[in-house]
């Protein structure tokens, strides 16, 4: 079953997804830390920034032309993923999660998304789920264009959309802040040759099952889209 198998609405013009992963003050400031933490993740994840490499604050702030402040949050979110190390006397680093805390952490993240998916399947009102699925075809165009990078920025839209569903701000905060920490690893592993087709087609699974209601087979299939994200990545790592 697809979701052309599906009853529709009518659609509103432009769905309103709750944001859950942005805080409404200071929005410039934290706006400008995450381009610069996305800038900065990529450079790390490609290997320009080789691990070691000293990541100092005037510098980077002289290089994007903006404050230390906004440079000072995005590496102390780079530190929470593991891209970077905060040493003693040496400042911030370029580090390299281990295997093992990589591992970790997607299993986490793949535990989260999967319970917030299986409670949207339950709680989502009408006017949500006609908002996912609005995104999600969103993206279905997007996956033909080839566009890695805005491919990621709607595919956050979906999962914001996913986790505002499931009606639990406590477990919708806890995931968001999970992925902060493993976004580096899923925006890289959208250059994958192909990935972006594939990851719509899991996508599919989770919107078909949160949309019949099917709240273990929406968990289900968010597992298994997470699990297969973490195997994309790790091809993506080799070929880098």
């Amino acid at each position: 079953m697809t979701l052309e198998d599906l009853p529709r609405g009518t659609l509103p013009a432009e769905p309103v997804v709750p944001r859950v992963d942005r805080p409404s003050a200071s929005l410039h400031k934290v706006t400008r830390a995450e381009e610069l933490r996305l800038q900065l993740a990529d450079e790390i994840v490609r290997g320009t920034l080789a691990p070691g490499s000293p990541l100092d604050e005037t510098d980077i702030a002289r290089r994007f032309s903006v404050s230390r402040t906004p440079v000072r949050e995005a590496l102390r979110q780079l530190v929470a993923s593991g891209l970077v190390e905060s040493r003693a006397h040496r400042g911030a680093v370029v580090a390299q999660p281990s295997v093992e805390r990589l591992t970790s952490m997607f299993e986490a993240m793949a535990e989260l998304e999967a319970m917030c998916a299986g409670l949207a399947a339950e709680r989502m009102s009408a006017a949500e789920r006609h908002g996912l699925e609005a995104v999600h075809e969103e993206l279905r165009v997007l996956s033909y264009a080839g566009n890695p990078e805005r491919f990621h920025e709607v595919n956050e839209r979906f999962h914001n959309a996913i986790y505002a569903g499931s009606q639990n701000g406590y477990i919708a905060e806890i995931t968001l802040a999970t992925r902060v920490r493993v976004q580096p690893f899923r925006r890289a592993q959208f250059r994958n040759l192909g990935r972006l087709a594939k990851s719509q087609a899991e996508h599919d699974r989770v919107v078909v099952a949160i949309m019949r209601g099917d709240k273990q087979g929406a968990a289900a299939a968010m597992r298994a889209h997470i699990e297969l994200v973490r195997g994309e990545y790790e091809i993506y790592a080799v070929s880098v």
